[in-house]
This record gives C-alpha cells, structure tokens and sequence, in this order.
C-alpha cells in the first residue's frame, strides 16, 4: 500500500472535473441558533445522490484510473457510506462491484449497495479493520479501494473543502466527523491551501475517541471502545498510513456524547427539515458545544442514510441501541 500524503489544490481541482457530471455541488446553508460568538452554516452533503458524501471519493477513485486496473471489477470495505458510494458509481460506470461489510452495518447502507447491483460481502468488524488499516488483504481479482488511504479518495473528498471556501471565504473553523479519517484530511487540505487561518477539527463520538486519544498521547494509541449507534466515526485506533497527514493538517479534536448528536439530528429536522445520521450530526453538536467553534464555523454534515426504526427513536427523544 502506498503512503498517502496531502493532495494538492491541482489534485482537487482534477477530482472536482471528473466527478461534475455525476454529483452536483452541494449547498452551504446558515443556521441561525442565536449565538453570540459564532454564525453557524451547514455543508450538506445529504443531498448527495446517495445521500452522503462518500460518492465523491469513491466516483474519483474509479474515474481517475484506466480501464485495465478496473477490467476485474472494483472491491471496497466499508461500514456503510463508502460500499454504498462505490456501488452507485460502479453501477453508472458499468464496473462489477463487491463490497465487504460487517454485519452490524446500517441496513439501509447494506440495502443501498444492493439496489444498485453490489455484491456484499460479510466479514467479521475484526477482519473489516484488518483490511481498513492494509494489515490484510482479501484474495480477490477485483481491485480493492482502500476507503481511508487512497490518495484518489482524498483528492475527491478534498472537493468538498474547496467549495466550503468559495461559498464562504471568511470561514473560521470547519468541523468534520472522524471516521478512518479520509474526509477529514481530504476537507482540510483544500481548506488550509486556501484559508491558512482557518481551523479544522475532528469530530468524535465520546464512545470511540482515538483521535482524541492519540492527540493526548502524541502517538498512535489503541482504546477501548464502548458499543453505540453511530457506525461511520470512531474505531480501535486511527489509521497508522493516514494519521501523519492527518495530524499535520487538524488542529484539534472534539468528542461529543450520544446524548448531544441526538439532540442535534432532532434540531436539524426540527429548524431545517434535515435528515442526518449519527455521523452526520456530530459536527453540530460539536459546534454548538466547542470553545473552539467560534466565528463562521461550517458542520459538514456527512450524510443521512440512518435506518427508520433508529431515526424515529432520534426524534421520539430517545437514543438508539448499537
């Protein structure tokens, strides 16, 4: 596997043009919260296609390689958004696609990939990591994505950066959900290339926190890890390949709790008719919660692919089980 490093403005602005004709720009809308000391504005990247921002990467990663690479097939691993991104994109592109998947996934995730003609594939959450952080491979012919480390799904997550700075170029803080950590430094590449001063910080759920964690410790540390409904951010440890960049590029981490991103996936549909999942939602909860988010702050609110019978619990005033 190669190391990833930090794509650059000409990267970005390759992944924007091949991804144009498949995934519109998405909207940069205010939130009025009544702060006093920050104006709070959301990227919604649930009105992606597939309801989530991972088509973009995973659109880029297939459109910016040759035909040969792709001759088998294409292969991902994924808990959710990225399987389902890939196989929309296979799907358009005309690619044979699988995607591997622990069983404890999002049924409407596992669903979407289905609908759009994916094979899923379950493996235990243990080999699903193994194969996350390039310390095992599947034997497969398909060519297999990486969702964290491919430096295609970066530059295409970098697109969502470079359209928060043209909507808003006084941006003060951007806030991201953490998951392996590819949007993340994909969003602040293009953020700080462009708006030096601007902060970037990485959102936690407080039941999975390693970038908090290895932010403390000033190195990679393995957590303990406690069960919880949001499936996209958090894991045992940050990715080892991804986290030199990262840690270049973020300028701090925030961990919220269950009870904070449930709390704003309900005023998200209760002020803007918005729905998100856990993921999605923990970048307001992180604003509206952080001494750090002050001035313009942007939530990227990742997606909202969250299966019914958990949402209705969300909005009933509950908290989901894992």
């Amino acid at each position: 596997m190669n190391a990833p490093y930090r794509p650059t403005l000409d990267e970005i602005a390759a992944a924007r043009a091949r991804i144009a004709p498949y995934v519109p720009r998405t909207p940069l809308v205010r939130l009025d919260l009544g702060f006093p000391d920050r104006q709070i504005f959301l990227k919604l990247e649930t009105l992606s296609p597939i309801g989530a921002f991972k088509l973009r990467p995973a659109l880029n990663a297939l459109l910016s390689r040759d035909a040969d690479a792709l001759r088998n097939g294409v292969a991902t691993t994924s808990s959710g958004n990225m399987a389902y991104g890939m196989a929309w994109a296979a799907d358009k592109l005309g690619i044979p696609m699988a995607a591997y998947m622990y069983a404890g996934a999002p049924q409407t995730k596992i669903d979407g990939v289905r609908r759009r003609g994916g094979q899923v594939r379950f493996i235990s959450m243990e080999t699903w990591w193994q194969y996350i952080i390039g310390a095992d491979r599947p034997d497969f012919p398909e060519l297999l994505i990486n969702p964290v480390t491919d430096q295609a799904v970066l530059s295409g997550n970098g697109s969502i950066g470079v359209e928060i700075v043209e909507d808003l170029p006084e941006v003060d803080v951007v806030l991201t959900p953490y998951g392996g950590g590819s949007m993340t430094t994909g969003v602040a590449s293009a953020v700080k290339a462009l708006r030096p001063r601007a902060k970037v910080l990485a959102v936690e759920d407080e039941n999975a926190a390693p970038v908090t964690a290895g932010l403390a410790a000033g190195r990679i540390v393995e957590i303990e890890t406690r069960p919880s409904f949001i499936k996209s951010i958090g894991g045992p440890s940050l990715v080892p390949q991804l986290w030199p960049v990262a840690r270049e590029l973020i300028d701090g981490a925030v961990t919220v709790s269950l009870k904070q991103v449930t709390e704003a996936m309900r005023l998200l549909f209760a002020k803007a008719k918005i729905v998100a999942e856990g993921a999605g939602a923990a970048s307001l909860a992180a604003a509206m919660e952080s001494d750090d988010a002050k001035g313009n702050v942007v939530c990227v609110i990742s997606g909202g692919n969250i299966d019914a019978r958990d949402y209705s619990k969300v909005l009933a005033g509950g908290i989901p089980k894992p």
